[in-house]
């Protein structure tokens, strides 16, 4: 395709989404009033309010009493109902979490920012409560601060966390989220538009994008995304569109005198500009944005594998592993007598894995193949199977597998032995999936960073999809997780592996 023709093309479907935009100026008057960004913060507002009163009259009912008139506190010799006192933290808590931002579209929808602005809201307000009470002495009832400051939090963020769910569903069909268009090379576009189609539930939305002319262009349109043109018709693009956010994938083709003159030409709280840098896989605690002579510069943070980060790991693997294995030994038990009595073999099947440092260890899990089944998998790798990848042998009808071992596997259960390779410091709770070694003689050379870390029972790769993943989403999740790891992110993987284990989908 010669790039007068994708010029063209790209005017054409500019001229297209024009004519659709003409039909909808109406609505679009309508949103440019109320957009969803508005919508969706009243009801937040609204159920903010009603979570917040519904907190603190309550506890005010419960610990004061219904006769509240009578039991106002005295300041200097004057008394006011704990109505007041109510009305007054009410309105306040509201008024905080709204200027704190918590309600903002920046941060809702995905990350932990909207819960830990609720947080630092509510713990501002009552810190000022007391602050107020001692300067003033004012005598308010302990109990009743103590209870309506954590209870009210819990309730906020029960709320919010149900609010994120249901936004969640309405950005898969594309609602509530924000139009984008894409302005940059081809090859950065097209890189940023698969990223943010993995993730619908952040919010945006790729509506078109305007590159320069290319044969990367193609690429794009198999990804359905429109080219409307190149950085030229920019303009006309967000007119056709109705994009109300400009992403720029990449500097080279924008200089910044043209970025400054594209940021000043945007429709001020409306349209947004947003700038993507070459940089993936990074969590957010490992940036930090520093402005210095004008440029925002963007520091990362290198991972760290030692120190005190290391020590809490290590401890909750030692002690998270010595729970589970004495709470579960009934069930533990109960398996290998049933593994015993229905097959032949032994109860436990040992396998060289490669681990920390490239390290081969043995792994130990409950047999549920039978017992040559190694000896079995040559023929089986030739048959021809949707499952799996190019790296790992997986098959849904593996003839291999044992009757116990396929209930087993469903709900994971042959993996609990591996709370022994837990407790001896071979293997974590939380990491990345521990290979074999033919495994390993395929990987490239960047796959190896997943051994700078322990292997897990459970991981992102487990979390999200299991055998259903393909090798190149298997290695970006431990990659990922290797490059990020955190304690917080370990609990967080914890708590979605029993959500895993319970829906069984790629288990087998």
């Amino acid at each position: 395709m010669s790039a007068g023709t994708t010029a063209r093309g790209g005017k054409l479907l500019v001229e297209k989404f024009a004519g659709g935009a003409v039909e909808a100026r109406g609505e679009t008057r309508r949103n440019d009033v109320r957009d969803w960004r508005k919508r969706y913060a009243i009801r937040l507002a609204i159920t903010d309010l009603l979570a917040v009163i519904w907190v603190v009259y309550g506890v005010q009912l419960a610990w004061l009493g219904f006769d509240v008139e009578a039991r106002g506190f005295n300041t200097v010799g004057s008394e006011i109902s704990y109505s007041v006192i109510s009305s007054v933290i009410v309105v306040a808590w509201l008024a905080t979490l709204g200027l704190i931002g918590s309600r903002a579209d920046r941060v809702i929808g995905v990350g932990s920012s909207e819960y830990k602005l609720i947080v630092d809201a509510s713990t501002r307000l009552f810190g000022m409560v007391a602050i107020l009470a001692f300067l003033f002495k004012i005598d308010l009832a302990r109990g009743y601060i103590l209870i309506a400051f954590p209870l009210g939090v819990l309730v906020l963020l029960a709320s919010r966390w149900m609010w994120r769910q249901w936004l969640g569903v309405q950005r898969a069909t594309g609602q509530f989220s924000s139009r984008v268009l894409l302005v940059g090379s081809a090859t950065s576009a097209l890189h940023i538009a698969d990223e943010l189609a993995r993730y619908p539930s952040a919010g945006y939305r790729v509506v078109g994008a305007c590159v320069p002319p290319g044969g990367s262009q193609s690429d794009l349109l198999r990804a359905s995304v429109p080219v409307l043109g190149d950085l030229s018709a920019l303009h006309s693009a967000l007119d056709a569109t109705r994009a109300d956010t400009v992403i720029i994938t990449s500097a080279e083709e924008l200089s910044p005198q043209r970025v400054r003159e594209l940021s000043w030409s945007l429709e001020p709280a409306r349209q947004h500009l947003v700038v993507a840098p070459s940089l993936t896989g990074i969590a957010g605690p490992r940036i930090h944005t520093r402005p210095v002579a004008g440029l925002p510069l963007i520091h990362v943070e290198t991972p760290r594998y030692s120190g005190a980060k290391t020590l809490a790991k290590r401890g909750l693997d030692l002690f998270g592993s010595l729970f589970l294995l004495l709470l579960l030994s009934p069930l533990l038990v109960g398996i290998a007598v049933v593994i015993k009595l229905t097959s032949t073999g032994p109860v436990f099947f040992h396998q060289e894995r490669v681990g920390i440092g490239g390290k081969p260890f043995r792994m130990l899990k409950f047999r549920s193949m039978v017992v040559d089944a190694e000896s079995l998998l040559k023929e089986l790798q030739k048959a021809k199977r949707s499952d799996g990848n190019q790296v790992l042998f997986k098959m849904k009808d593996d003839p291999r597998v044992t009757a116990i071992g396929r209930f087993l596997r469903r709900f994971s259960l042959d993996e609990l032995p591996q709370l022994l390779n837990v407790f001896n410091g071979t293997m974590a709770l939380v990491g990345p999936r521990p290979p074999l070694e033919r495994e390993v003689s395929e990987y490239e050379r960047h796959v190896h960073r997943r051994f700078l870390v322990k292997p897990g029972i459970t991981g992102l790769w487990q979390v999200s999809g299991r055998s259903n993943l393909s090798w190149e989403e298997s290695v970006r999740l431990d990659l990922y997780y290797v490059e990020n790891w955190s304690f917080t992110g370990d609990l967080v993987i914890l708590w979605r592996t029993a959500k895993a284990v319970m829906a069984r989908d790629g288990a087998y």
